[in-house]
């Protein structure tokens, strides 16, 4: 079932379901600058399983946030990039990634 089927409270709680957990962001950020294979995103997803990056990438698809590119060819080719919609959230990812990394520094001491 797509998320965005889901009955949603109120909006916060909309975007929340759609882009909530603890790989979704990681990965729409790391897809901010364009396409990137299968492979490339598990290395750069520390800490993530196959299993989990699989089932999140087809959440994100579903939710019409990253959108999922095959090419016919042997070995087959797989890219994965973000949709426009998936773009209107790169700001705010930036925005919660600044606010992370004060966080970060103020627990340092």
């Amino acid at each position: 079932m797509k998320i965005k089927d889901e009955k949603a409270h109120c909006p916060v709680d909309y975007a929340f379901k759609r882009v909530g957990g603890k790989y979704k962001g990681r990965i729409l950020w790391v897809l901010r600058d364009g396409f990137l294979r299968y492979g490339e995103l598990k290395r750069a997803i520390v800490g993530i399983t196959p299993k989990m990056l699989t089932q999140t990438l087809k959440e994100l698809e579903s939710d019409e946030l990253v959108s999922r590119k095959v090419y016919l060819e042997v070995p087959p080719k797989v890219e994965y990039s973000l949709t426009k919609t998936g773009k209107e959230l790169i700001p705010l990812i930036s925005q919660l990634r600044s606010w992370g990394e004060n966080q970060m520094s103020r627990n340092k001491s």
